[in-house]
């Protein structure tokens, strides 16, 4: 049986196929943490995954905050599962139990632990030697103290005693009980890139709340240095809780073994960073079933990595889901659809399809072809009561229609050309205003000329040669003075648009001049004198004197100071007058 905890940092942050993440996870339990998201937002594809039974927990106070989820695949399939580590978010039959003592806790302060969407239970039976048992699997997304909140510092001490007021009473009720997930408290100084005084170090919250969490252990040769006459292969504990970190149970001096990275600093590069993120276990299932555990910091997208545990035991799978699986919920299971479903344009078959439904059928096929597309169905209905005669008393609507196309906004903004080429009866016109110019005498001989032909056509059946030579002869005449004026016009307009370009060329290169003159951006970048290398500008964003301000620092990623490929400390201000 393998298990693996994973902060996400946003589940709707995976573009790719959800199941070949968790394929390549390769275990049966996936518990991942920091989901980011709510039962409003969560998607099919990522509550349904093929292979796979989900559990959600959903921040109820904000929206892309929190959240924790367990995949289990079909061959592990929990028979109970809960939300939440008071009891108060179930209420179902198929919850875990065992709440332990509460008599600290208030109920307001209860809820307002829960509220947050920060743990999430499953239990499974497994198979350890021939002999059934009972394991529970806490995941679990502990907070983190802000510095600029005090409250909450007490509200992540609240919670982590809560924690370990549930693990412990079910650990009690005779269950084997995992605790995995963020913790956001890094236990011992090798845990850490960075770690400040060892007496400092020691005295955070945090860190006590670990050493009265954890059974931790010392090496065998720490206790032959201590005790010389005695020989153990065994591991003895060095303080008094109930779980095992397994990590350090299996490499127990490993360091630079860190599981979160500052994403702003690019600190993964350097692996500059932190392990908060654990597989706790009791002893006992420590002792007899861990064969091994390990990080898995290749594995990117997240500024988190996998942590994954080994067991010699195989998990039993439940024949039916609890309550809780998401499959259960209307909006997946084909109960109810989201009222955003009806808002959505469906798009319409195609014409293929629509000629296809006009052909007459049986009433079952017309039924399957209308659920199919409803849109294109009773858009047809409506054309063919459209088509029915209006009835009496009821006046009609008549739609005006224009065969002049919908313009664009860009059209808005554009000049308006003037048309240079006349139009047609313009043309007419002025060859008509040419024609009453010419004499009296020509158009005497003109109509002398006409008449004979009509009466040699009469006779003879066809239409004389000089009429038509007559008519073709004008015709040019008034194309040809028509093409005159129009180039006239052409060439002013030609001499017009080259005046108005280079004046808006001239006025844009003014204003650019202008602007750039007031808005000069952003300072050159200095180069870092360990490196000579350009900076990188930075923008002070926290509350105080200096927020607001910017300073440029180093642009490599940060680091230990004895890592060369580390960010150097220069450092310098912006100035006013830049």
């Amino acid at each position: 049986m393998r298990i693996v905890t994973w902060n996400i940092n946003g589940i709707r942050t995976f573009r790719g196929d959800i199941k070949n993440i968790l394929d390549s996870l390769d275990a049966d339990i996936i518990c991942v943490q920091e989901t980011k998201v709510t039962r409003d937002l969560l998607e099919e594809r990522t509550a349904i995954v093929e292979g796979y039974n989900s559990y959600f927990s959903y921040s109820r106070g904000r929206s892309g905050y929190s959240g924790v989820a367990t995949y289990c695949k079909d061959s592990a399939t929990p028979f109970a599962a809960e939300e939440g580590l008071s009891g108060l978010l179930t209420n179902h039959e198929e919850a875990v139990g065992c709440y332990g003592d509460q008599a600290e806790f208030c109920a307001e302060e209860l809820q307002l632990l829960d509220n947050e969407g920060r743990a999430l239970i499953t239990q499974h039976r497994i198979m350890c030697q021939d002999k059934r048992k009972t394991l529970t699997v806490i995941n679990v997304y502990c907070p983190r103290a802000d510095p600029d909140k005090p409250e909450r510092k007490q509200f992540k001490l609240q919670f982590y005693k809560m924690l370990q007021c549930r693990a412990e009473a079910i650990l009690k009720d005779g269950s084997h009980v995992i605790v995995l997930g963020d913790v956001n408290t890094s236990h011992r100084p090798l845990d850490h890139c960075d770690p400040s005084d060892p007496d400092d170090f020691d005295e955070n919250p945090g860190r006590k709340w670990l050493n009265g969490f954890l059974l931790g252990v010392k090496q065998e040769e720490e206790r032959n240095e201590e005790e010389p006459d005695k020989e153990s292969d065994e591991k003895i504990p060095s303080h008094s809780g109930k779980f095992v970190d397994t990590f350090r149970y299996f490499h127990p001096t490993r360091s630079n073994a860190f599981t979160c990275w500052s994403t702003l600093t690019g600190a993964r590069q350097t692996n500059y960073g932190t392990r908060i993120d654990y597989v706790f276990a009791d002893l006992g299932l420590v002792n007899e079933h861990f064969t091994a555990a390990d990080i898995m910091p290749e594995v990117e997208g997240s500024d988190h990595c996998p942590v994954w545990g080994q067991l010699s035991c195989s998990v039993l799978s439940s024949p039916k889901p609890p309550f809780l699986c998401t499959r259960y919920l209307p909006e997946f299971a084909g109960k109810q659809q989201k009222l955003s479903r009806f808002l959505v344009k469906v798009e319409q078959k195609s014409s293929v399809l629509e000629q296809s439904s006009a052909i007459p059928s049986s009433q079952e096929e017309e039924e399957r072809r209308e659920n199919l597309n409803p849109v294109s169905i009773s858009n047809k209905k409506r054309l063919l009561a459209s088509d029915s005669p209006v009835p009496k008393g009821k006046k009609t609507k008549k739609v005006k229609t224009s065969a002049k196309p919908q313009s664009s906004l860009l059209s808005f903004f554009k000049p308006k050309v003037a048309n240079v080429i006349p139009s047609t009866e313009a043309t007419v016109g002025q060859c008509e205003k040419k024609l009453n110019l010419n004499d009296d005498t020509s158009l005497l001989s003109s109509q002398k000329t006409s008449t004979a032909s009509q009466d040699v056509s009469s006779i003879t059946g066809s239409a004389p040669e000089d009429a038509e030579f007559v008519f073709d002869g004008s015709a040019q005449l008034c194309t040809s003075a028509t093409a005159g004026e129009n180039e006239k016009q052409m060439k002013t307009k030609h001499l017009t648009s080259q005046l108005s370009v280079r004046h808006s060329s001239a006025s844009s290169g003014a204003s650019l001049g202008f602007w750039k003159s007031v808005l000069r951006g952003p300072p050159p970048p200095p180069s870092c004198k360990a490196h000579g290398e350009p900076c990188v500008l930075r923008t002070v964003k926290k509350d105080g004197p200096n927020m607001g301000k910017q300073f440029f620092v180093c642009a490599r990623p940060q680091g230990h100071a004895s890592n060369p490929d580390a960010r150097c400390n220069f450092f310098a201000w912006v100035e006013k007058g830049n």
